[in-house]
């Protein structure tokens, strides 16, 4: 018999709503209603997966700088609206009558939803349900989100996942599987450029955006002698950022050292918006899942990652 794990809602000492997402192997998910975003992810050894900077701004006008902002219906300043959208900035709720659930065993579940409000309709005059279904398993969590158009004519939106990596030392860090694709660079005025190294180090500020990504990318990290694999559908494109010594100090809420231990490698639909017509219905996965690094001459073979062997 299939068996899932209820979630528990608590409010914290200003009042927010924050869900705790537990599973029996001792992985954990917390989860703020305000932006639907996930602060916190740890594996069954208790480790912290997600970083959170330590300056922080715990209140309701923004984001957090740190664990999993979601880009709605604007990455970035791709287009008018604030940056990265507005959903990041607005409190959800839990979905009272979500979709049927696929049975996984020992399973921990939320469904949370944000509709259009008509504060939002005077910035962005389309009315829409977006839903977030976020899933812990040993290991692993999942976030499904899904954009259904409930307006009367056709809208067009831009998504992503940011996701804040903690990483021991971004300098002994490696990204594989991004080689030799295209990507606009956000620090030379989103030129277009090809990826000419086997794998992605870091040496200095990067704000990339990856163009038709594949569906599985690895990051190594050789001090904690662990690797993130990050799987992604409905997402075709990846951005990854990291802001260095001097954009760090220039940012109030990250601390001026917390560039040596933060990567974002997102899953995101950037470089062609997507398009639902009326009633229509958007629907993206990514999984998040750690494994423990093989070595071969000091390094891990990504080829194992990165079609399945690990």
């Amino acid at each position: 018999m299939m068996s899932t794990t209820p979630f528990n809602l608590i409010k914290d000492g200003d009042g927010s709503p924050r869900i705790i997402l537990s599973e029996p192997t001792g992985s954990t998910a917390e989860v703020l209603l305000h932006g639907g975003q996930v602060v916190s992810w740890k594996n069954g050894k208790r480790q912290e997966m997600l970083f959170m900077s330590t300056k922080a701004i715990w209140n309701a006008s923004k984001a957090l700088r740190g664990g999993i902002p979601i880009c709605f219906p604007q990455f970035s300043n791709f287009g008018a609206l604030e940056q990265h959208g507005f959903a990041r900035n607005r409190l959800w709720s839990v979905d009272s009558s979500p979709a049927p659930l696929a049975a996984v065993n020992n399973q921990s579940t939320v469904d949370l939803i944000l509709k259009s409000t008509e504060e939002d309709l005077k910035t962005w005059p389309h009315r829409f349900e977006l839903r977030l279904r976020i899933c812990l398993t040993a290991d692993k969590l999942t976030l499904i989100p899904r954009v259904r158009n409930t307006d009367s004519k056709n809208f067009s939106f831009t998504f992503a996942f940011r996701n804040y990596l903690s990483v021991s030392d971004i300098s002994e860090v490696r990204v594989e599987g991004l080689e030799t694709l295209d990507y606009f660079d956000n620090l030379l005025q989103r030129e277009r450029y090809t990826e000419q190294a086997d794998a992605i180090t870091f040496d200095g500020e990067i704000d990339r955006v990856y163009l038709s990504t594949p569906t599985k990318i690895a990051i190594i990290d050789h001090e904690k002698k662990r690797t993130l694999v990050l799987r992604k559908e409905g997402m075709p494109d990846s951005v990854v950022w990291n802001p260095w010594d001097k954009k760090a100090k220039a940012l109030p809420d990250l601390g001026d050292e917390d560039y040596k231990t933060m990567l974002c490698v997102d899953s995101a639909a950037i470089e062609n918006p997507i398009v639902l017509k009326p009633f229509e219905e958007w629907r993206g996965r990514q999984e998040l899942s750690t494994v423990s690094s093989s070595y071969c001459s000091g390094q891990l073979d990504p080829r194992k990652v990165l079609h399945g062997f690990v």
